[in-house]
């Protein structure tokens, strides 16, 4: 029985992590992986696949140019499953080499099999029939999660799917309804139009990602409509019913019966914790296989610990890499500090979303005096340049000491432009940085500027100088 200080249990972004900081705090460490290839769902369904996915998209399609060179262009006029999973497999390929060679520059043992608690230090590893046992101080289950799926919903693999199920298709589907607006069904829903296919989208909310700023939203929302998306909100599907012809037919409470080639069924994930016999050690998991941690991740039994995807809300990557990481940390008693004021999230949706801090909506329940600045990627060079004249970056402060409360953005590049307002955020910055800051030219990070100087420009004269007493 092979003894270690750290047994991680799932090789992606918050097992990974939590394992290679233990590594440099000089343990031994083991991260079983039930697959027989390391990334976990980020990188062989998730989050990697996706975004290839959707540069292969952007990329054949000519979305970028299309301001520039016509409605009609397009620089592939027939894109196949194999154009897109070609770039997909490429990227999975070399993200696995990438994670592989961490761990072995890490010193960190790789355990291919099925985990399984048989006390609270030891798990039971099996794999083709055979079993081993590992026994740990610490233990960090970071197993992540699978999507959903309801057992009234006749899943075939072919015509009736899962979010995992996208790539694995043999052809691209002529039209599809995906059920559920969330950040998945968002993302997947713009994709797949931008390619032709004809794409309903069923949400039982008023709007998408409810979240997210309404103005952000609102200029989401008519964007998807404008490559071909059709939005059903306040909808919900009351049965599914496969035709012997292949056809899918989706019944709504509302609206007349859709029929497509293609449903995706995007309603949730639920933690991968069923198989862990989780019963052996005294855990429970909530109705979702979720874990319930404290603000260390340690669970009820103080040397497990849970991070990543299985822990719930806000399950990106970037946080679960985190978690990981301090995870290991406070379980070593290293010293640690992990910031969750200021998450940045980021919604790759067609055009993409990046936000951080409060939106509208939170801060007028808040009874906060904001104001309100916008810069439109038209008015910026660089938004012209990169064929981009829908985006927008909209800054919230406080309407007195100027304090930077929120940044939204949508348009090309969001997801990066978002982490300069991070920033300025996290150090207690006003919106006059951006206003005494010189720019490159021509970037989209002039935004900031543009944005800044709209919003100062709506207050009342004379300005209010800041107070830095004032939040």
């Amino acid at each position: 029985m092979a003894q270690y200080d750290l047994l991680v249990i799932g090789s992606g972004p918050a097992g990974q992590k939590a394992a290679v900081q233990a590594a440099k705090l000089g343990k031994t460490v083991g991260i079983v992986e039930r697959k027989q290839v390391v990334g976990g769902v980020s990188t062989n369904t998730g989050t990697i696949p996706s975004k290839a996915l959707r540069e292969a998209v952007l990329y054949l399609s000519g979305f970028r140019q299309r301001n520039l060179y016509g409605a009609a262009y397009r620089l592939k006029k027939t894109v196949t499953i194999e154009d897109l999973a070609f770039r997909s497999n490429h990227i999975i390929k070399n993200e696995i080499g990438i994670v592989e060679d961490q761990m072995t520059r890490n010193r960190i043992d790789l355990l291919y099999g099925e985990a399984s608690f048989i006390d609270p230090h030891r798990l039971n590893i099996q794999q083709a029939g055979t079993s081993t046992e590992h026994y740990a101080h610490v233990i960090v289950i970071a197993v992540g999660t699978v999507p959903t799926r309801p057992a009234n919903i006749p899943f075939d693999g072919h015509t009736i799917i899962d979010t995992d199920g996208l790539l694995t298709l043999k052809r691209l589907p002529t039209s599809i309804v995906i059920v559920g607006g969330g950040v998945i069904g968002t993302e997947y829903a713009s994709i797949l139009a931008m390619i032709g296919v004809q794409v309903v989208l069923i949400d039982k909310r008023p709007r998408l990602l409810e979240f997210v700023d309404a103005q952000i939203i609102d200029a989401l929302q008519r964007q998807m409509t404008d490559i071909g998306v059709t939005l059903c909100h306040e909808e919900e599907v009351v049965a599914i019913r496969k035709d012997s012809n292949g056809q899918v037919t989706v019944s709504l409470t509302h609206r007349p019966p859709i029929t497509t080639t293609t449903l995706m069924y995007a309603i949730g994930r639920i933690g991968a914790t069923k198989s862990l016999n989780l019963d052996a050690v005294g855990l429970t998991p909530d109705t979702r296989g979720r874990m319930t941690v404290n603000d260390h991740f340690q669970t009820a039994v103080p040397h497990i610990y849970a991070v990543g995807d299985v822990i719930g809300f806000p399950a990106l990557a970037s946080t679960s890499m985190q978690q990981g990481r301090h995870a290991a940390c406070h379980a070593f008693g290293h010293p640690d500090h992990i910031d969750t004021d200021l998450l940045p999230y980021g919604i790759y949706a067609i055009p993409e979303i990046s936000t951080v801090g409060r939106n509208e909506e939170e801060l007028a329940k808040a009874g906060i005096h904001y104001a309100v600045g916008i810069a439109r990627y038209r008015e910026i060079a660089r938004g012209q340049l990169s064929g981009d004249e829908t985006g927008m970056l909209k800054l919230l402060f406080n309407h007195h000491t100027r304090a930077l409360l929120g940044v939204h953005i949508i348009g090309e590049g969001a997801t990066e432009l978002v982490h300069i307002g991070q920033a300025v955020m996290a150090y207690k910055g006003t919106i006059d940085y951006f206003i005494d800051t010189v720019f490159n030219y021509p970037t989209l990070a002039e935004c900031y500027k543009v944005a800044a100087l709209d919003g100062i420009n709506r207050l009342p004269r004379p300005w209010p100088q800041p107070a830095p007493d004032e939040a």
